[in-house]
């Protein structure tokens, strides 16, 4: 089924974006299937998108648990909104690729709220060294039963100070504190939000 699960999900983004012929970057990581990241060049708005394929291949599940399900459980692709700027390169494109390799490599299931440290900066001289998930302007997709439906998470990369601020207040305390400010999470220039 996974096969038949990564065109779908591939169709489905293209149907959604409304972008028939995305960029992919594809990425192997050791003990892995292939992730690829797809690259939405703006088209109707300034935005570009960098959607993963390859993370809900198969379902999500909690490492204490003893047998997976291969069939049940949730399962997520990531999507970044970004307004085009110098730093999308490789480098770039792994990080976004490593994030969505985080529930076979480190156990995590992806959800809304969900803060992911990156480690280093997602790109070359970012402020940005960590992500907020939350819920995205794509549809989730049905797949055939038993099997869960795909959400797609936003990725909103965040500064280490906005980080903290998750961790000690909440992912909604700091979506607030940015609504206030006026602030577009989607400008790769933006400042942080002053908390």
């Amino acid at each position: 089924m996974s096969d038949s699960v990564i065109s779908s999900v591939r169709a489905h983004l293209v149907a959604q974006i409304g972008d028939e012929n995305p960029r992919p970057y594809s990425v192997t990581f050791l003990g892995l299937e292939s992730l690829e990241v797809l690259t939405f060049l703006p088209r109707q708005d300034a935005f570009a998108r960098f959607a993963t394929l390859g993370c809900s291949r198969y379902p999500m599940s909690d490492p204490s648990e003893m047998i997976a399900d291969s069939t049940r459980g949730p399962r997520a692709e990531l999507i970044l909104i970004t307004r085009v700027f110098d730093g999308i390169d490789t480098s770039f494109l792994q990080n976004i690729a490593k994030l969505a390799a985080s529930p076979s490599v480190e156990g995590v299931v992806l959800r809304p709220d969900l803060l992911l440290d990156i480690g280093e900066s997602l790109w070359k001289g970012a402020p940005f060294t960590a992500v907020l998930l939350g819920d995205s302007e794509i549809d989730d997709l049905v797949l055939p039963e038993p099997a869960d439906p795909v959400k797609f998470l936003q990725l909103v990369p965040i500064t280490s100070t906005e980080a903290a601020w998750v961790r000690l207040r909440g992912a909604e305390a700091l979506r607030d504190a940015w609504k206030e400010a006026g602030i577009d999470v989607r400008d790769p220039a933006r400042s942080a939000v002053t908390l």
